[in-house]
């Protein structure tokens, strides 16, 4: 019988039969006195009556042996205590997939260990049994599965129920601790920044770069010398190089070894946010001040105090009320007609926020623009544009990224739209109504004490959206459950060490599944991480680097982003800097202002990967070495996206035509042959729906008259673009002619004359 043979009957047979006495049979085959068996083997009877003969105690018949029914236990009255006190078992996975790289293991080998060969072997010969092989399996299985080797070092290492003795030195001193509690408007981060400008040092951490960069200005305004520090920058007002007393900068960077007089924690309700909230809960357990203020909503106090608990420090609750009045109209908006100076309509999407810019811009009033991905000079500027009363400007579309970073003039907040995509704890995409908490914040922007209008309006755009509006905004805003929590570098090092052929994403999940937190906690989501990882898997690089360069904060829908770290990694690898000079090639500089939606956007990708540069400048300084000249550059282009965020309807405008006409220069016997032209046909029509404008009908026999007065009329086109386009046309219409005339010569062939070198 072949190896083969055996481990397929091996893999055939229950897996909890046991063998008699293997021992006693393999001792006696031994003793046999006769030639070993060949190839062929001998019989069972033969084997025993030899062993017999020899004195030996006989070998049962295991095949005799029949598996009695034990029926699986039930549940127990006690539950099931084992999941309790560890967790859920998978108990079918791991072993099936070890089971298969045994088998092929065994199978595929050439040559077997001498004693896998010697156990196959006898159970070729009925002289040992299958069950034989479970000490090989399992040291099969180990190798497979480094960590059933070392699980119980690594849950150790990833034990994560005392967040508060990780910070040695904030447990040194008994630090008091105030809350501002309030909604928006009232007047908590004043008082603490109060305090903050008062004491003889301090911190202040920020949920943005925005909110640092006013609290530097500031302070340093009132004489209070403070540097900056942020994720891509670091501001020393101090000719000698010397920190200051006082530093503002954003939570992820605050240190929790310098001591203050006094920290300031702002927007302390973000601790539970699933991305971000373990830099919050890292500020309020180790910043290391005499007095910790925390200014957010009530509905942080309860957890804040139950984490503080477990240090012996009390908190002190200060109330505040809104300075200035806010009411919810009983009626919509419904057109943007009925729109007024001072209005802001907050929209959820890049898509509205075009389509609503547009509208405005038809009906003769011009609008400020502001969302996320916008850089902060550009956001800056916008909101100076909208609060200059001289400015003609007196409409702003904005998402929700005003919802903290910005002083406005705003009287009246219109909701375009309740529903908001976001990322559950646990990565999931979901799409449902804004948050109580989300509304208030959004909504607080309207008539604020420092603004021009004392008191606030709140509305919808839409009907049917305004009762939705007040129920959420009725509702109570439910408590603060946990906080996050964030695995560190040198965790992910101890596991490295225990399981040091693992991907860095692998670690990853293995170190969260590990992971024991107590119920006031839970593990931040780790999907932007692991997508870096998997992303820079193949390069070569240190753990810890690998980790830095996993931390950068990227936006993962921009491919161009998410190239250039692949590319800066691949520079690092080589051990080549990454010169200014190299990055101005990188990104094709100089770039030219933004012609269309889609050059625009390409620039703000542009400005992210200088921040990335700037990012890891400040974490590779021999390798990222020209931080302020890319700060530099990164100001020029600032300018440019500024440049084309004032002229955005422009842009809108301009897309949309180019996109219009291209279905128009499509070939009407194309159109009609092809069978997926029409599927194209409706993507662009939706794509046109997307951005609030009716969808062009197909054009009919003596239509391209009425469809150009309808572009003219939704003001699409103007009378010089469509002459513009008229020779446009004729003239791609005359120069296809002439290639159809010529014999031997194509359109690609024109196209390749076009691209020689010189012409570039």
């Amino acid at each position: 019988m072949s190896f083969p043979r055996c481990a397929l009957l091996w893999a055939r047979l229950p897996a909890g039969r046991r063998a008699g006495h293997r021992a006693a049979v393999c001792s006696a085959l031994r003793a046999h006195p006769g030639p070993v068996p060949g190839p062929l083997g001998r019989p069972p009877a033969v084997a025993s009556a030899s062993s017999s003969a020899s004195g030996g105690s006989k070998a049962p018949n295991t095949s005799l042996f029949v598996p009695l029914s034990v029926k699986p236990q039930g549940p127990s009255a006690d539950g099931d205590v084992g999941a309790e006190l560890t967790r859920p078992l998978d108990k079918t996975r791991l072993f099936h997939q070890a089971f298969i790289s045994f088998r092929n293991y065994i199978l595929q080998s050439h040559s077997l260990d001498v004693d896998i060969h010697i156990i196959l072997n006898d159970i070729c010969f009925s002289a040992a049994h299958v069950d034989d092989l479970f000490p090989f399996f399992l040291r099969h299985a180990k190798q497979i599965f480094p960590v059933l080797e070392c699980k119980e070092d690594l849950r150790k290492i990833s034990d994560l129920r005392i967040p508060p003795n990780w910070y040695p030195e904030a447990r040194a001193i008994q630090r008091k601790i105030i809350f501002h509690s309030g909604p928006t408007n009232s007047g908590k981060t004043y008082h603490a920044i109060q305090k903050y400008l008062s004491a003889k040092s301090g911190v202040y951490c920020g949920p943005l770069k925005l909110l640092a960069h006013e609290i530097f200005e500031k302070s340093n305004a009132e004489g209070v010398p403070c540097d900056l520090v942020t994720g891509e920058e670091r501001v020393s007002v101090e000719t000698n190089g010397k920190q200051a007393t006082h530093v503002a900068c954003t939570v992820e960077m605050s240190s929790v070894t310098t001591p203050y007089e006094v920290a300031v924690i702002d927007e302390i309700q973000m601790i539970k946010d699933p991305a971000r909230g373990w830099a919050w809960t890292r500020a309020l357990l180790g910043l290391c001040a005499e007095e910790v203020h925390l200014c957010g909503e009530a509905a942080a106090i309860d957890l804040v105090t139950e984490l503080l608990y477990t240090t012996g420090e009390e908190v002190e609750v200060r109330n505040y009320t809104r300075l200035t009045p806010i009411s919810v109209l009983d009626h919509a908006l419904e057109s943007l007609d009925n729109l007024r100076p001072g209005d802001c309509i907050v929209c959820f999407s890049k898509n509205d926020i075009y389509s609503v810019s547009r509208q405005i811009e038809i009906r003769g009033l011009e609008s400020a623009v502001i969302y996320g991905s916008l850089p902060p000079g550009t956001k800056l500027a916008q909101a100076k544009k909208f609060n200059d009363p001289d400015d003609p400007c007196k409409i702003l579309v904005a998402t929700d990224a005003i919802g903290m970073g910005l002083n406005l003039n705003i009287r009246r907040i219109i909701f375009y739209s309740l529903i908001k995509p976001s990322i559950n704890e646990k990565g999931e995409k979901e799409i449902e109504p804004i948050t109580t908490s989300q509304a208030l914040q959004i909504a607080g922007r309207a008539g604020r004490f420092s603004s021009k209008y004392k008191e606030g309006e709140v509305t919808t755009m839409n009907r049917e959206d305004l009762r939705l509006l007040k129920e959420i905004l009725n509702k109570p805003v439910e408590p603060i459950q946990a906080a996050g929590l964030h695995p560190t570098a040198e965790q992910i090092e101890m596991f490295a060490y225990h399981l040091p052929d693992t991907t860095l994403s692998n670690l990853i999940d293995i170190f969260v599944d590990f992971s024991q937190v107590d119920g006031q906690y839970f593990v931040c989501n780790l999907d932007d991480f692991k997508f870096s990882a998997e992303l820079i898997q193949h390069i070569p690089l240190s753990l810890r680097v690998r980790y830095v360069f996993c931390t950068a904060p990227i936006n993962k829908k921009q491919p161009f982003v998410c190239s250039s770290l692949l590319q800066f990694a691949r520079q690092y690898s080589r051990n080549e800097p990454l010169t200014f000079a190299w990055l101005r090639r990188y990104i094709k500089w100089p770039l030219n202002p933004p012609n269309n939606i889609k050059d625009l956007m390409d620039l703000e990708a542009v400005h992210d990967v200088l921040d990335l540069y700037l990012w890891l400048s400040y974490r590779f300084i021999d390798m990222f070495p020209d931080a302020n000249l890319v700060r530099d550059l990164q100001k020029d282009l600032d300018g440019i996206i500024q440049e084309g965020v004032h002229n955005i309807t422009k842009l809108i405008k301009i897309s949309e035509a180019q996109r219009l006409l291209h279905l128009e220069n499509m070939p009407a016997d194309s159109r009609s042959r092809s069978p997926g032209t029409s599927k194209s046909q409706a993507r662009r029509m939706r794509g046109t729906k997307t951005l609030g404008f009716k969808a062009a009908e197909p054009p009919g026999p003596g239509a391209e008259k009425s469809l150009a007065s309808r572009l003219v009329q939704q003001g699409l086109l103007t009378a010089d673009m469509l002459k513009q386009l008229e020779k446009e046309w004729l003239t791609q219409r005359t120069e296809h002619g002439r290639d159809k005339a010529e014999p031997g010569t194509t359109s690609k062939g024109s196209r390749r004359k076009k691209k020689e070198p010189d012409s570039d």
